[in-house]
């Protein structure tokens, strides 16, 4: 039998285009499959980061302060200023025997600029005196030593937690500071721990690594504060919801302090719930737009591929025509044109999972201080192997329709075929 060498060299010349063409569409499916990964590892790494910011605060938290009354109550005109007391802390025990841990608050004194020293380092921190119930509202992350204790309250003890800028800025050197003293102002305090919660925009009076933490019976004593109390953190019990809470918190100690129980600017009950709420709620909405987004450019890029392997088949009608004559079965054809669409996808989708996945590793690496990681910018392994599932599929469906075209080719018309 004569071979046409110039036919032969066509029909390479052919095939090469259309592998060369179906690479260039397979690009649609690598692009889909980045765009899922890296989405879906952003959009964990910006909750961790969001998250942060209510880093250590319980979720079923409230707290209370007092601000200027807006509205007048029983002959007393509104703009009144008042101030929460100790007392409060027995009344809502009483009154709201819902609630877990009552903790309250004092900044110092207002109105003041404190100075920190050790040795020839100095800063300007921010003042805070709590009971140890507090470490239940707002968790320490503690780096060093322990948090405030009972002993250190009932002996008002000379004793001090420091947040992380003022231990860095403090002790360059690093180093446990535990034992060490600190000048305040003119008082010396002895170094307890350093705590390392950030507490991100949650903060009150000042970001909690840039506080210096003291008992609450010492800055009572020290600042000459009294029984005032600046602000009073609370939790509910186990499936307790803290905005059912909220209303009897506030007519407790408005009615104490002669303030109309409904002046919800004069008693100010700031419930983390409700963010925490918002934040899940947004998120979820992040969620589904991302795999919108993925598995739309996904079937995109499926359908290019459905499209290239169409004209792939009809530039080789001749070639199968020929197949199918010397013995070549339907099933054959098929197996052949859906293997060459799953290779396609699967090739170019994984080659979409390692580069999503290069390009989060980056991002998480840029996200590191003090060598930790404060966001993690990745998949999880089961979801790359959803994913990989999901190109194959995609493989099967993209070669069904130009399999069908090809199993439908009889052998004497596509020989027939120029």
């Amino acid at each position: 039998m004569r071979i046409d060498i110039d036919s032969y060299r066509e029909v390479l010349d052919t095939l090469t285009r259309n592998k060369s063409r179906s690479l260039l569409t397979g690009f649609g499916v690598f692009w889909g499959v980045f765009m899922l990964v890296a989405l879906m590892g952003g959009g964990q790494g910006l909750k961790e980061m969001l998250n942060r910011n209510f880093e250590g605060f319980a979720q079923n938290t409230a707290m209370v302060w007092a601000q200027q009354t807006t509205k007048p109550y029983k002959g007393f005109r509104k703009g009144r200023w008042w101030a929460m007391d100790y007392k409060d802390i027995g009344r809502l025990r009483q009154r709201v025997p819902e609630l877990d841990a009552i903790a309250p608050v004092l900044f110092g004194a207002w109105g003041t600029t404190n100075t920190a020293y050790y040795d020839d380092q100095k800063t300007t921190p921010r003042i805070q005196g709590v009971t140890p119930e507090y470490a239940n509202i707002v968790a320490p992350k503690m780096y060093y030593g322990r948090y405030i204790n009972q002993m250190d309250m009932q002996q008002q003890r000379k004793v001090c937690v420091l947040g992380k800028k003022i231990y860095k800025d403090l002790f360059k050197e690093g180093g446990d500071p535990c034992g060490k003293s600190i000048r305040v102002d003119s008082t010396y305090y002895e170094v307890i721990g350093v705590d390392y919660n950030a507490s991100g925009s949650m903060n009150f009076n000042g970001r909690a690594e840039e506080k210096i933490t003291l008992p609450l019976t010492l800055v009572q004593q020290t600042y000459n504060r009294g029984n005032e109390v600046d602000m009073i953190a609370v939790t509910g019990r186990k499936g307790v919801v803290m905005s059912n809470l909220s209303p009897r918190i506030r007519e407790t100690i408005a009615r104490a302090h002669l303030i109309d129980p409904t002046d919800e600017r004069g008693v100010m009950v700031f419930n983390t719930e409700v963010l925490f709420q918002l934040l899940d709620n947004l998120f979820r909405g992040v969620n589904f737009l991302i795999w919108l987004v993925g598995l739309g450019t996904l079937l995109a890029g499926a359908i290019g591929v459905s499209n290239i392997m169409m004209v792939t088949v009809r530039e080789r009608t001749t070639e199968i025509g020929i197949r199918r004559a010397i013995g070549a079965t339907p099933h054959v054809i098929l197996t052949q044109i859906i293997s060459e669409s799953i290779v396609l996808t699967l090739v170019a989708g994984m080659s979409g999972i390692l580069l999503g996945v290069l390009v989060l590793q980056m991002l998480e690496i840029g996200n590191t201080e003090d060598g930790i990681v404060t966001a993690h910018f990745q998949v999880g392994f089961w979801t790359a192997i959803f994913a990989a599932l999901v190109v194959s599929a995609m493989g099967v469906l993209a070669g069904l329709a130009p399999a069908a075209r090809a199993m439908s080719i009889k052998p004497v018309d596509a020989m027939r075929d120029e």
